[in-house]
């Protein structure tokens, strides 16, 4: 039955990509197929084998371990409330993500993280044929995020045609940024975490294939970076490192607040007039999607909701919301809505992305504001790939 669903969900992908194709005839099945089987066999070894799973626990263990080292700094400001059974949420996932920004900054301040990108993203572009920038583009987005990897490649913005911009676009919503990738520890299993992350790399690159087809010229085939510029110095890097983080944890906070609060009203409304909630109406609409990625029948309601939640307010929303029902749901269901949950596909990444763009290039923000549907549909039909896969080895 599981070959059967990943069957039902790669027609599911395959046929709605292949509808929205900007160039059908030029869609190519080599490298689709090459990154599809590469993902099978990523999946397989992290969930599978005694390699992939005593690895999957050395970097749980090691984001659980700076988590901890985290919270005593917290501890320091806020006097041991994280320890206390009420503890909120916001002092005992988010805050930690100060101290992790300033681990991602100081990597990228010696160079490790951009040495590792380029050589991983080289050894990508000998499997899949595409670009050398998509596939650096694919896999710095999945380490520093959707925000702060377009300031690497800022040089070569102005130069990119509409669709190798899209294809960048996507591989940037359908990666989550390794700053907040223990605070998603936290709240889900790491497992599924840690496989997501891998395996939505490929996943991008794949709907990005199917929607968006193109032909790269030799010439064009360039990677322009700004990893040379000049450094700041190192505790400038340090305090910089240190707000951003915050920023990060209290944007995620308002986040949380706002769209809590909002889904909250709405439910309400919604249960007072139809005397069904938001969530279990957006649940049944998105059913049939969860049905396909072979979450079991008794499930796919609440699987449902909880997926449709994450599209129209964030992952952390999601995901917190999928914590609170775990208890009901079969471990299959968790592991296939948890690998969906990782990734940025969701309405406010549209204005995110577009407004880092544009701060860079006002003419290319506008371009990508006119795809931002296009891109949604693309990166989550990436998020909907990367559950299938994982699902067939659950």
């Amino acid at each position: 039955m599981r070959i059967i669903y990943l069957i039902l969900s790669f027609l599911l992908v395959f046929i709605i990509g292949f509808i929205f194709s900007s160039d059908r005839r030029n869609i190519k099945a080599k490298p689709i197929i090459v990154m599809i089987v590469l993902e099978l066999i990523l999946s397989w070894i992290l969930l599978n084998t005694i390699v992939g799973i005593g690895l999957i626990d050395a970097i749980s263990d090691w984001f659980n371990a700076l988590m901890n080292t985290a919270v005593k700094g917290v501890d320091f400001v806020f006097g041991g409330l994280e320890n206390e059974p009420g503890a909120t949420f916001f002092i005992n996932v988010l805050l930690p993500i100060i101290f992790i920004s300033i681990l991602i900054s100081f990597l990228n301040y010696i160079k490790v993280l951009p040495l590792i990108i380029r050589c991983i993203g080289l050894i990508l572009s000998k499997i899949n044929g595409m670009g050398r920038l998509e596939n650096y583009y694919a896999i710095s987005a999945a380490i520093i995020g959707q925000s702060e990897v377009w300031l690497t490649t800022k040089k070569q913005l102005g130069h990119l045609s509409d669709k190798r911009l899209y294809t960048l676009c996507t591989s940037s919503m359908s990666a989550v940024s390794m700053t907040i990738v223990g605070a998603y520890m936290q709240i889900i299993q790491p497992k599924f975490v840690v496989v997501a992350v891998v395996i939505n790399i490929l996943s991008a690159l794949v709907i990005a294939n199917l929607i968006n087809p193109y032909d790269l010229d030799k010439e064009e085939d360039k990677l322009i970076t700004d990893d040379n510029g000049e450094k700041p110095a190192f505790f400038q890097m340090i305090s910089d490192s240190i707000m951003d983080g915050f920023k990060v944890a209290i944007t995620i906070a308002a986040m949380l607040i706002g769209f809590m609060a909002l889904i909250y009203f709405v439910n309400d409304a919604f249960t007072f007039i139809f005397h069904k909630s938001f969530q279990e109406l957006i649940g049944y609409i998105f059913a049939p999607v969860a049905f396909v990625l072979g979450v079991p029948m008794q499930d796919i309601v609440q699987a449902g909701s909880v997926m449709a939640t994450k599209l129209v307010t964030n992952e952390f929303v999601a995901m917190t919301d999928l914590k609170a029902i775990m208890g009901d749901l079969s471990a299959r269901t968790i592991g296939i809505v948890s690998v969906f949950l990782v990734s940025f596909a969701n309405f406010g990444s549209i204005g995110v992305i577009t407004g880092c763009v544009k701060a860079l290039n006002s003419e290319k923000g506008d371009i990508v504001a006119g795809f931002g549907g296009k891109l949604l549909l693309g990166s989550t039909l990436a998020s909907i790939l990367s559950a299938a896969i994982v699902g067939v080895f659950l």
